[in-house]
């Protein structure tokens, strides 16, 4: 059996869409294990420019079955969206996506109160997705698995008490509580089109590694994101460390391959929270267009800043990688010289671990390499990149303690330097 888990090893948009694209080719089945909507992945595919919020990106690849996993929470309304685009492309044959009957669903009253908590002064910069008053349903019991839209009677019974639950807090924060019925109809709506989508996804991995199928595990944002190891209150709603894997999808620890960590080649966060590296100056902003660092759920620009190898080295420890992808190493190409941060003053000194509990305020320790100006995106090998881009790989290897499998760059699948195969 191979089994190879892809993770965000910073703040999210590392660019999962394409790599994870680029190692479906050889994977017969594709598993996402957390997050919801709130996660965006634009893949190019020849002059095809496809958004991918909740379907794993190996839809594009009519071999591989694609599943939503039970540590999801699915906007069953935006999952049928999605669908019917990606048919309209000649994606997402039928039989090709299952969704858990044990991922839950968010429905309008989540969305409602995402949006309306993020008016407040407490926003921390969500995507008004609903996704975090999903899972706090989730904790508190009272959530609704997609397995429960199989009778009717019950989703309404178990509607109407999440709504006489949050009633109270959607008229404090000045919001009008829908009706049972306008809920209901939304979900009756798209009922007949879930349904069959749905099965036990767990025991389906399970056949697929016990027959020796390669399967890949997807994560959603970033280690810097997650609800435990993350930038706590600015984190997700969720387990995107490669531990949610596991407890995401069902399948034990011990039945897990390789860990694949994503790392852009610069730093990028979206929505509120500390970033120690960021630029806010012309050098910032020149990454955020050459990037194109636009939220492709929200269209927010991104914030962005110098690569932190003390956050990867701290995602390669939480995660136990075994290998990182480097992405969008052709934004960097013009600037005559770039910094990254390997280390950092905070109040016990000088250190080269991440200061998780002091991130606000520990200050940045810069190395800085040069620059080049020659275009990457023919590169196939790393003997073909210039001088100092390879230099800049080899530095980001070295001091993040973690061999670099892939390079990207470019947004196409062949923009791509294959360094190691992840399966086999």
């Amino acid at each position: 059996m191979s089994a190879v888990v892809v993770v965000g090893a910073q703040w999210g948009d590392e660019g999962k869409g394409k790599i994870v694209d680029i190692f479906t080719e050889h994977a017969e089945l594709v598993v996402r294990y957390a997050g919801g909507p709130n996660a965006g992945h634009t893949l190019v595919v020849g002059n095809d420019r496809v958004i991918v919020r909740l379907v794993p990106s190996g839809i594009l690849r009519p071999h591989t079955r694609c599943v939503l996993a039970q540590g999801m929470a699915i906007d069953p309304t935006s999952l049928i969206g999605e669908i019917d685009e990606l048919q309209r492309r000649g994606y997402a044959a039928d039989g090709q996506l299952v969704v858990s009957e044990r991922a839950h669903a968010i429905l309008p009253y989540h969305v409602l109160i995402d949006t309306l908590r993020e008016q407040g002064a407490d926003a921390i910069g969500t995507t008004k997705r609903g996704v975090g008053p999903c899972y706090e349903d989730k904790m508190a019991r009272r959530g609704i698995p997609l397995g429960v839209f199989r009778d009717r009677d019950r989703t309404k019974k178990l509607v109407g008490r999440a709504l006489e639950a949050w009633a109270p807090t959607i008229t404090a924060l000045g919001g009008q509580v829908p009706t049972l019925a306008e809920v209901m109809t939304s979900i009756d709506a798209v009922r007949g089109r879930i349904v069959p989508l749905l099965a036990d996804t767990s025991e389906l991995v399970d056949e697929a590694l016990r027959g020796g199928k390669n399967v890949l595990f997807e994560g959603a944002q970033g280690t810097l994101l997650d609800i435990d190891h993350g930038t706590y209150p600015f984190v997700t709603s969720s387990s995107s460390t490669a531990g949610g894997a596991s407890t995401g999808t069902g399948v034990g620890p011990t039945r897990l391959g390789k860990v694949i960590g994503l790392v852009k080649a610069y730093s990028t966060r979206v929505g509120g929270g500390p970033f120690p590296t960021e630029l806010n100056d012309d050098v910032g902003e020149r990454l955020r267009k050459a990037g194109a660092e636009f939220g492709s759920v929200t269209g927010r620009p991104r914030r962005t800043g110098w690569l932190d190898a003390c956050a990867v080295r701290y995602a390669v420890r939480v995660n136990g990688l075994d290998g990182l992808a480097l992405t969008k190493l052709d934004v960097l190409t013009g600037l005559s010289e770039i910094r990254v941060c390997t280390g950092y003053q905070s109040s016990s000194g000088t250190r080269t671990s991440f200061p998780l509990e002091e991130v606000d305020r520990a200050v940045p320790v810069y190395e800085t390499l040069p620059g080049w100006s020659e275009d990457l995106s023919t590169a196939r090998t790393l003997a073909d990149l210039p001088a100092s881009a390879r230099r800049y790989v080899e530095f980001v290897e070295r001091e993040t303690q973690c061999r670099i499998v892939l390079v990207s760059v470019g947004s196409r699948r062949d923009e791509t330097i294959v360094v190691d195969e992840v399966f086999g």
